[in-house]
């Protein structure tokens, strides 16, 4: 009995007490901290919306050098990727079979003028012995015509010998424009003004430079009223308004001119070529040259503006995330407007001064509570502190 006693007393306590013993208190679990974002201000400020097009530099005047004769290139007497002037020698053929051919002419031409003098004479003899009746009427009349003849035959013989003469001038071959002269495709020796021949070089005038760009129909139409306006004053006195931005990225200094839009439009790709100039000191730019024509097409008063970063694209859509009062957040759908730098016009769906998450609108949800702290443009990528 006494031992009977403990057994049953542990099986007792084990009975009520064990289960007591082996339950765990579970902690109350960490309410998780609000997520912390970076914020500014929608602003407000005046914007001009500017379009672009891509387009292509070449030379308001473009001359293709041929040789007009057929010869042996004797000379080349410029610098290649030279300035040249209106009148300054290019090339020389080798002149001497023109020189030979002018010589020949001028020789054919004093024997027909000779030989005409004599059958003037003659015809002029027929005339008084015809009236006299001393030669018959057919007589006459073939030494009429044999004259006339030989009158033809020396106006063939002076168009010979100008002719002879052009072929010789046309051995030096000039500049017909001021311009920059390219590489010659000719060396010296080759056979040059063949039926088909080789383009000896080009020069182009690059001081003003045509800059040449494709716009769509629409944007031809919404522009019609103005593109006309210029076109009808003299190109002096028409508005600079296009500027262009280079390559890599700068606005050249000077700004061109409309000169004219293409007669019809491309099937192809539904645009209408337009075609501008623009002042090129010093022949900085290049003909083949790709560049943006950019045209101001209206000044946006009072628009409100956001960093560019603050704006998420989902399919097509676009939102902002929006802190309101008492630091609760919203994804708000808005349209968008022009760009302007690195902001973007909100066109509708925001108002001036509302909070707009710039950087970790990826950790918020709508309707829960968010830590705001000012984001500023610096340096650099703007971090968010991780906790």
């Amino acid at each position: 009995m006494a031992a009977f006693l403990p057994l049953f007393i542990f099986v007792a306590v084990a009975a009520t007490g064990f289960p007591w013993a082996c339950q765990r208190k579970e902690s109350p679990k960490a309410a998780a901290s609000p997520p912390e974002v970076l914020v500014t201000e929608a602003a407000t400020r005046d914007v001009p919306v500017y379009r672009e097009w891509i387009g292509t530099l070449d030379g308001s005047e473009n001359a293709d050098i041929r040789a007009r004769v057929s010869g042996y290139l004797l000379k080349r007497n410029y610098k290649e990727g030279s300035f040249v002037k209106k009148g300054d020698l290019l090339f020389e053929i080798d002149p001497r079979p023109f020189e030979a051919a002018l010589a020949e002419a001028k020789s054919q031409l004093q024997q027909s003028k000779h030989l005409q003098l004599a059958t003037q004479s003659e015809s002029e003899r027929s005339e008084t012995l015809f009236k006299r009746q001393v030669i018959s009427e057919k007589e006459y009349i073939n030494d009429i015509q044999m004259n006339f003849s030989n009158v033809a035959k020396v106006g063939a013989q002076t168009a010979a010998l100008e002719q002879a003469r052009l072929n010789l001038e046309f051995c030096k071959i000039f500049s017909p424009v001021d311009g920059i002269a390219g590489i010659a495709q000719a060396q010296v020796g080759d056979l040059v003004g063949t039926p088909g021949g080789m383009v000896l070089t080009s020069v182009s005038t690059l001081d003003p430079l045509k800059l040449l760009f494709p716009i769509s129909e629409v944007e031809y139409l919404i522009a019609r009223q103005r593109i006309e306006e210029s076109l009808s004053q003299p190109l002096n006195e028409r508005p600079a308004f296009i500027q262009l931005i280079l390559a890599d990225g700068t606005p050249f200094p000077y700004q061109g001119r409309l000169l004219s839009v293409n007669r019809q439009v491309n099937q192809a790709t539904g645009t209408i070529l337009v075609t501008a100039l623009l002042e090129n000191p010093g022949n900085v730019l290049r003909p083949g040259q790709f560049a943006r024509a950019r045209v101001l097409v209206e000044n946006l008063s009072g628009a409100v503006v956001v960093p560019q970063r603050a704006v998420m694209e989902i399919q097509g859509n676009y939102q902002l995330g929006i802190v309101g009062p008492g630091g609760i957040a919203e994804i708000r759908p808005v349209k968008v407007g022009a760009r302007d730098g690195k902001d973007w016009v909100i066109a509708s769906g925001l108002k001036p001064g509302e909070q707009v998450v710039v950087e970790g609108v990826q950790k918020i949800k709508a309707g829960s509570p968010v830590v705001a702290k000012p984001w500023t443009v610096a340096m650099g990528t703007p971090k968010v502190s991780a906790k």
